[in-house]
C-alpha cells in the first residue's frame, strides 16, 4: 500500500511554516524532516509515524488509535504510529505535528 497522498498533503501545509523542512520517501512512505532529522511521516500503512519524547510514548500510548512503530521486529520509545482514524480531524493532526516538531526541534541538527 502507498501513503496517503491527502495526508501528505495535510502535513505539508501543517508545516509549511516551520524552517528547516524537507521531504524524503522513506520505509515506503513521505517522511518530514526538521533540520535532517525525521518528525513526522504519512506512513505505507494509511495512518502516521510520528516522533516524540520517548519519556512521553506510555502517555501516547494511552490515545486511541496508537501504537509503538515496530521496524525489522524492533520496538523503540518515541516512535509511534497513528492509525488514520487518529489523525482524521486537523486538530488530531495537529496535536500529533506540534507534539514531534516541539521533541525533534530540541534535538541538535544533523
Amino acid at each position: 500500500m502507498a501513503y496517503d497522498e491527502h495526508l501528505a498533503d495535510r502535513l505539508r501545509e501543517m508545516l509549511a511554516g516551520e524552517e528547516g523542512v524537507t521531504e524524503k520517501k522513506m520505509f515506503g512512505g513521505l517522511a518530514f524532516l526538521l533540520q535532517g532529522r525525521l518528525s513526522v511521516a504519512a506512513s505505507r500503512t494509511g495512518g502516521l509515524l510520528v516522533r516524540i519524547d520517548p519519556a512521553d510514548t506510555d502517555k501516547a500510548l494511552a490515545r486511541a488509535h496508537v501504537e509503538l512503530m515496530v521496524m525489522r521486529g524492533r520496538a523503540m520509545d518515541g516512535w509511534l504510529l497513528v492509525h488514520a482514524d487518529g489523525v482524521r480531524t486537523k486538530r488530531q493532526l495537529a496535536s500529533w505535528v506540534g507534539q514531534s516538531v516541539a521533541f525533534v526541534r530540541t534535538l541538535p541538527p544533523k
